[in-house]
């Protein structure tokens, strides 16, 4: 059966590269509608933006989407993975700004907010999206492929060896509270080299070192460390979890990718789309619905995020 968070709850924050106060307000929905966002400072266009592969404007950084009236929002990624990976399908998303808070620069925070707000079952069942065949998209090196599997997991590999991230790999299977458990914590990062670069373009200006690593060649700087040794890879699978979402429902495949990122994985979805009955959307039924992402997941696993 489809989901929905059971109570509105609230989050505020600083938007990343903007470096703005920005406020979200996170209600139910009913079913069949998905995750919407709504603009509310919007005044004289439509503020409503679907949160769907074929909407998304952006994906520099972060993940932007977009309406016909070009309002926007951006850097959707991180709560769009804690919908996935609590299992949340349906929610309306009240923002007034164009970017999310980047809060810790995880996921976590969002997470905590949708465990203790609860969930809500709907009558409407659970439809998701069957990969039939292989599908791969590449960009030099990169590359990012959805393959035939019998649950969601996510394969990937990061090469920063230009700093102390070095080549990361990490597989997980995505089912049983996975997400939570292994991935939503995980912090963004960026090198020392890139910090000057994104200020110069009036990005980052919300940056700080309590919401990114930051990694030079031999060290890192938050004081703090980071949470994990391969907690860089962690997030680039965190971020892919909620791209991969953007395809309007939960796709059952194997995702796997070489140094990809938000414009990969998008591609990807895009190109699944294109070509005919590669994804095909069928009910789930009781037997696959407890592999998906976020079932089972109760308040005592809060206990892991503190």
């Amino acid at each position: 059966m489809q989901s929905t968070v059971k109570k509105y709850f609230e989050v505020s924050g600083i938007s990343l590269h903007r470096g703005e106060p920005v406020e979200i307000v996170v209600r139910p929905a009913e079913q069949n509608t998905g995750i919407t966002f709504v603009r509310t400072d919007v005044v004289g266009k439509n503020p409503t933006i679907k949160a769907l592969y074929n909407f998304v404007s952006g994906t520099s950084l972060c993940t932007r989407i977009s309406n016909n009236d070009g309002v926007s929002v951006q850097t959707i990624e991180h709560l769009m993975a804690a919908f996935a990976g609590t299992g949340v399908h349906n929610a309306v998303v009240e923002i007034d700004g164009p970017e999310l808070p980047i809060m810790d620069g995880s996921a976590k925070g969002f997470v905590k907010k949708i465990l203790e707000a609860g969930k809500k079952t709907l009558c409407a069942p659970l439809q998701g999206y069957k990969v039939t065949e292989n599908v791969i998209v590449r960009r030099d090196k990169a590359w990012a492929r959805l393959s035939p599997a019998a649950d969601l997991s996510i394969d990937f590999k990061i090469d920063y060896s230009d700093t102390i991230i070095g080549k990361q790999t990490l597989a997980l299977s995505m089912k049983n509270g996975t997400f939570v458990r292994e991935l939503c914590d995980s912090r963004t990062f960026c090198r020392e080299n890139e910090i000057s670069l994104l200020r110069d373009k009036g990005l980052a200006k919300g940056g700080t070192l309590g919401n990114a690593v930051v990694v030079g060649a031999n060290s890192v700087q938050n004081k703090e460390g980071l949470r994990r040794v391969d907690e860089c890879v962690r997030h680039k699978m965190l971020d892919a979890m909620g791209d991969l979402s953007l395809a309007g429902a939960p796709i059952i495949a194997a995702y796997s990718s070489n140094c990809g990122g938000h414009a990969l994985t998008n591609q990807l979805l895009r190109q699944a789309f294109l070509k005919p009955n590669v994804l095909q959307l069928r009910e789930i039924d009781p037997s696959q619905v407890i592999q998906l992402p976020g079932f089972g997941l109760k308040k005592s696993d809060l206990c892991n995020l503190v």
